[in-house]
Order: structure tokens, then sequence, then C-alpha cells
């Protein structure tokens, strides 16, 4: 059975991932602590989404379980599906509505690169030509 080495990561490669990632993540859980806490006001964010606020707990117990899963290397892949696949919800609900998509999309983008910037395995899934 032969082998197949997997490449190493620059230091500098891994780091840049690194960050992306930790953003994705503080991002996600700041996201799911306000669907926790309930603050005052949040009922009027949440309502024209087409969210009930009994509903929030919920989310934000699928955005922790996401986030855990994707900060656990060897379930940071299917951590970033999971997480993609909320994210879509994300944006097609404020799309819906006519509000700005662009910070699901861009979470999202963190999730991927920083990914995939710090797991040499998936550089074949997606090779960049120099």
């Amino acid at each position: 059975m032969i082998e197949e080495s997997t490449p190493a990561v620059s230091r500098g490669l891994w780091w840049s991932g690194f960050v992306l990632s930790l953003l994705t993540v503080l991002f996600i859980l700041f996201s799911a602590a306000g669907k926790f806490a309930k603050p005052e006001g949040i009922e009027e964010n949440v309502l024209p989404l087409g969210w009930r606020m009994d509903q929030l707990t919920t989310l934000g117990i699928i955005e922790v379980a996401c986030i855990i899963l994707y900060a656990i290397p060897q379930t940071a892949v299917l951590g970033a599906v999971l997480l993609t696949a909320y994210l879509g919800g994300a944006t097609a609900t404020h799309l819906r509505i006519g509000e700005p998509v662009f910070i699901p999309i861009i979470i999202g983008i963190f999730a991927w690169v920083g990914l995939y910037l710090r797991e040499p395995r998936l550089w074949p899934l997606a090779p960049i030509r120099k």
C-alpha cells in the first residue's frame, strides 16, 4: 500500500488560516450569545426575518453545534459544511426581505478559506495555480 504524504503547511499560511477561522468562530459565538441572551429590542430585529422569539434558542444551539464541529480539527470539514448550510439559510432569509446579504457570505468565505489554509488535505480539492 502506497501512502501519500501530506504537504507541510507553512507557518504563515497556518496562522492566516487560524486567524480567519478564529474570526468565524467568534462571529458565530457572538451571534449565538445574542440568541440565548435575547437582549431588549431583539424582537424588533427578528420578527421581520420571519422568526419567532421562541425559535431563537434552537437557532443558537444549531450555531454552537456547527462551530464546535468546525473548531475540532478531526470534524472541521463537517463543521464547515454544516456552517455553510446554516449561513446559506441566513443569506436566503435576509435576501427574502431585501436586507444586505454580505455578512453571512463573508463569514462563510472566511470559514472555508481559513480551513483551506490550515488543512493541506483540502488543497487537491481546489487547487490554486501559481
